[in-house]
């Protein structure tokens, strides 16, 4: 089948892997702009985009795709390249862009969307940490036809994966990127046997998954412990849950909901230090925190981190 792809991060990178393994002519690949990172902040390429150059896969890098928008001229470059391509579907994977009303409607099987959320829970940008976070049990992958609204587009295909205890949004981040590129393959072999059969979204249990602030990283002891445990390992790699201890922000990796205090503690209060853990009182119950980091240096295990860095029982973690 003839494929454009739109994707930028990695996880978008496996369905476009998968896509061009399976032997799927992709005709164009559209990706976010080359954007400055590393230390010297130079312009780095998406993901995607270095996935396309290895394969000699034609790119274009639109700022935007609305042609009485701000950038009409990226727009109508990327029009012309679209309508080059003549695919007859688009697979999208993160991309980034709003697609409108034109692009959906120029594939001749539109515009399928991998999206990783059981929908209609957790639509929007940041389905995998605002599941960790909330608790849930499980999420998945939904395979969307998508349509002009907020990843409100007819279901294809929906496969459940269960959320472990000690997943992060790292670690399910890459479970679902397989599990969306083997899905999505499974469509396009549906799409050209015309067996595919959209399912609208139902209306209830619709929730929204919004962009991660970096402002959430500062930990609030207030709350219970089970939620700050969850909200670190949401926050795992980004933007990294973070606390004050002796005048610096202390970068928190890893933790375990721990025996509540024996007697009353405040917020932020350390109640135990030792090569397992240091223990903090929380709103409700207590937090051993077992992975920490100093800043610029590195992700270490408790005893490793107190070697440089002693702490004291009856000390308290802020809010950074």
């Amino acid at each position: 089948m003839r494929v454009v792809f739109a994707g930028t991060p990695e996880f978008a990178r496996a369905a476009l892997e998968r896509l061009h393994a399976e032997g799927h002519e992709v005709a164009l690949v559209l990706t976010q702009p080359d954007r400055p990172a590393g230390r010297g902040m130079k312009l780095q390429p998406s993901a995607v985009k270095q996935f396309a150059l290895d394969r000699s896969l034609p790119v274009c890098q639109p700022r935007s795709l609305r042609l009485d928008g701000r950038y009409p001229e990226d727009a109508e470059v990327a029009r012309m390249a679209l309508e080059q391509a003549a695919a007859d579907v688009m697979v999208v994977a993160a991309y980034g862009l709003i697609l409108p009303r034109w692009v959906l409607e120029l594939p001749r099987l539109g515009c399928l969307n991998i999206h990783a959320s059981l929908l209609p829970r957790w639509r929007g940008a940041a389905p995998i940490h605002r599941a960790i976070e909330a608790g849930d049990a499980d999420t998945g992958i939904t395979i969307m036809q998508m349509d002009e609204g907020l990843d409100t587009g007819a279901m294809l295909r929906l496969e459940r994966l269960p959320i472990e205890r000690v997943d992060t949004t790292g670690t399910l981040h890459d479970k679902l990127a397989e599990l969306g590129a083997r899905l999505v393959v499974e469509c396009l072999r549906d799409a050209q046997a015309g067996r595919l059969q959209p399912v609208p979204q139902p209306t209830d249990g619709v929730t929204y998954a919004n962009k991660i602030d970096k402002a959430e990283a500062a930990v609030d002891w207030s709350l219970p412990a089970p939620v700050i445990e969850r909200r670190i390992r949401a926050f795992d790699p980004f933007p990294g849950a973070s606390s004050t201890l002796a005048g610096e922000v202390v970068k928190l990796w890893r933790a375990e909901v721990a025996d509540p205090p024996r007697v009353p503690a405040q917020p932020g209060e350390i109640l135990e230090v030792d090569a397992t853990g240091v223990t903090v009182a929380c709103g409700t119950g207590a937090l051993r925190l077992t992975e920490l980091q100093r800043p610029g240096g590195k992700r270490l295990p408790c005893e490793a981190f107190l070697r440089g860095f002693p702490v004291t029982v009856g000390s308290r973690l802020g809010a950074s």
